[in-house]
């Protein structure tokens, strides 16, 4: 009960600070606590935990904006092309797996949900997703520590 009440108390603290941060800013609320989100959810904490957030998020970033440019060249086409496009664009989210610096499959479909939702403005919601894993690791790096220190 002291870790969690420690994590829920700095994720409180710092999720208000998030909001502000993201407010002053002009970066994208929701996508940083997609972000926060996806450093939770991975099973390493630290560094190593980190970077590969950072860099799956990104990546899914990436991908989401092949298969929405990806419309564009194929638009007198029949749908069911821009199907197909999804699911093999899909199958490389997960098949990039096979690298250790990309074998975060949630971070990468998180990703590319969030440019999905900012319809395709790249800059800022790479922007929003970094900051927002960063809060995410102090987060719990923060909490993790009261709670050592809490007798």
């Amino acid at each position: 009960m002291k870790i969690l009440f420690s994590l829920s108390l700095t994720t409180a603290i710092l999720s208000g600070v998030w909001a502000w941060v993201a407010n002053a800013f002009g970066l994208i609320g929701w996508a940083g606590f997609l972000g926060c989100t996806a450093y939770f959810a991975y099973p390493k904490d630290g560094f190593k935990g980190l970077a590969i957030t950072a860099i799956t998020v990104v990546s899914g970033v990436i991908w989401g904006l092949i298969i929405i440019h990806s419309g564009t060249y194929f638009q007198d086409s029949p749908d069911v092309l821009g199907y197909l496009i999804t699911g093999v664009i899909a199958f490389m989210m997960c098949i990039q797996a096979h690298k250790a610096w990309l074998a975060y499959i949630p971070g990468t479909f998180i990703g590319a949900c969030a440019i999905f939702a900012a319809q395709g403005e790249w800059a800022i919601t790479i922007q929003s997703l970094l900051v927002g894993v960063l809060f995410g690791y102090s987060m719990k790096t923060s909490g993790l520590w009261l709670s050592a220190k809490w007798k």
